[in-house]
C-alpha cells in the first residue's frame, strides 16, 4: 500500500521540479545582462577603434589584408592600449569562432616559469593551424601566443621561449607585451618587431571620455574632464575607471573637479600650499602637526612627492640651488618609500630639508 502511495507522489513531484527548474531558468535568463566595467565595455572591438597608435595600427591593418604577421613586442606605459590592440587584431583575423582555438593568452597572474614555457606554450605552438572561418573570409595559417606583462618573466623562461619562437615560426606568432623593454632579454627583442605605445595625448583622452560620458548619460563639466585627463597622466584605463567611480558616487548629479580630486586620491592644492607655508614659518612643532594631519587624513606620501616635485620645479619662488636640493631629497624619499620605509618619518625628513632651504636665506 505504501509503495502504491509512493508511486504517484514521486511521479507528481517531477513536473513540479521541472516547472521550478524552468522558472529558475527563465529568471536566470533575465539576470544574464550583468553590468560590466566601462573599461571592458568600451575596449576597442577592432583595430580601427585603437586611438593614437598609428604605426602599430598601420602594420596590423596590412596583416589583416593578407600579408604575414611578424613576431611583435609592444612596450609602453600602462593604459595606452597594448593588450586591447592585439586582442582586437586577433578577433579580426580569426573571427569569433576560431578566436579561442587560435589564441593563447598568458598574463602575469598565470604561472609562467620555465616549465610552463617548455610544456604549455610549446605544446600550443606545435599544433598545426587548420580550419576556415564560418563567414567565408580568409583565415591565416598561424596561431598567436600573447604573453602579457612579459617583463615579469624570469630570464630562464625568456631564454626557453627564444628557441620555441624560432622552431615554431611556421605555425605560431608571438606577441610580447611589457611596460619596460629593458627587462626583456636581447635575443627576444631581436626576434620581434618593436612598437612603442605612446602615452595618449590630452585631446584624444578628452574625446574618448566625452564619448563614454555621452553613451552612459553622465553629466560632467569640461573643467572636470580636463582635470581627469591631467590626473590620469596618459592612462586612459585609469581615467575611465575614475569616471565610472565618480558617476556611481554622484548618482546622476554633475561630476565636478572636487569629486575627481577625492576619487583619484590627489592631494588638494590648498593642503600642499599649507605645508609649504609651514616650512617657511621655521617652526618644527607646526610642521610636525601638519605632517601628522596629512598622514591621518589618509593621503599617500608618494602622491605628495609627485605633486610637490611639479610645484617646486614650476614655481618661480625658489632659486636654482634650492630647487636642486629639494628635488634631490624628493628622489631619495621616493626611493625609500619604494623600499617600504615609514611614511611619517620620510615626510618629516623631506619637510625638514625644505624648511632648511626656505629659511636659511
Amino acid at each position: 500500500m505504501q509503495a502504491f502511495l509512493k508511486g504517484p507522489a514521486s511521479i507528481s513531484t517531477k513536473p513540479v521540479a521541472a516547472k521550478e527548474k524552468s522558472a529558475a531558468g527563465s529568471s536566470g535568463e533575465g539576470k544574464r545582462t550583468k553590468p560590466i566595467p566601462w573599461v571592458e565595455k568600451y575596449r576597442p572591438k577592432n583595430v580601427d577603434e585603437v586611438a593614437f597608435q598609428d604605426e602599430v595600427v598601420a602594420v596590423l591593418k596590412k596583416s589583416l589584408e593578407g600579408a604575414d604577421l611578424p613576431n611583435l613586442l609592444f612596450y609602453g606605459p600602462p593604459g595606452t592600449g597594448k593588450t586591447s590592440t592585439i586582442l582586437a587584431a586577433a578577433r579580426e583575423l580569426f573571427g569569433p569562432d576560431l578566436f579561442r582555438q587560435r589564441v593563447l593568452e598568458l598574463n602575469a597572474s598565470d604561472e609562467r616559469g620555465i616549465q610552463v614555457i617548455r610544456e604549455k606554450v610549446k605544446a600550443f605552438a606545435q599544433l598545426t593551424a587548420s580550419g576556415s572561418r564560418s563567414d567565408g573570409k580568409m583565415c591565416p595559417p598561424f596561431k598567436i601566443v600573447i604573453l602579457d606583462e612579459a617583463d615579469s618573466m624570469t630570464s630562464a623562461a625568456q631564454a626557453a621561449l627564444r628557441r620555441t619562437m624560432e622552431k615554431e615560426s611556421k605555425t605560431t606568432r608571438f606577441c610580447l607585451i611589457c611596460n619596460y623593454i629593458s627587462r626583456i632579454i636581447e635575443p627576444l627583442t631581436s626576434r620581434c618587431s618593436k612598437f612603442r605605445f605612446k602615452p595618449l595625448s590630452d585631446s584624444i583622452q578628452q574625446q574618448r571620455l566625452l564619448d563614454v560620458s555621452e553613451k552612459e548619460h553622465v553629466k560632467i563639466s569640461n573643467e572636470a574632464v580636463s582635470y581627469l585627463v591631467k590626473v590620469s597622466e596618459g592612462d586612459l584605463r585609469k581615467a575611465i575607471t575614475f569616471l565610472q567611480s565618480a558617476t556611481r558616487l554622484m548618482g546622476g548629479k554633475e561630476i565636478t573637479e572636487k569629486i575627481i580630486t577625492e576619487i583619484a586620491g590627489v592631494i588638494p592644492k590648498e593642503t600642499i600650499d599649507e605645508l609649504l607655508l609651514g616650512c617657511r614659518s621655521g617652526s618644527f612643532e607646526k610642521l610636525e602637526t601638519l605632517a601628522k594631519n596629512l598622514i591621518n587624513e589618509g593621503f599617500a606620501v608618494a602622491q605628495l612627492v609627485n605633486q610637490l616635485h611639479d610645484t617646486v620645479v614650476e614655481s618661480e619662488d625658489y632659486s636654482d640651488k634650492q630647487k636642486s636640493a629639494i628635488v634631490e631629497k624628493l628622489a631619495e624619499v621616493d626611493k625609500c618609500l619604494a623600499d617600504g620605509a615609514d611614511e611619517f618619518l620620510q615626510l618629516m625628513s623631506l619637510c625638514a630639508l625644505v624648511m632648511q632651504q626656505l629659511t636659511q636665506n
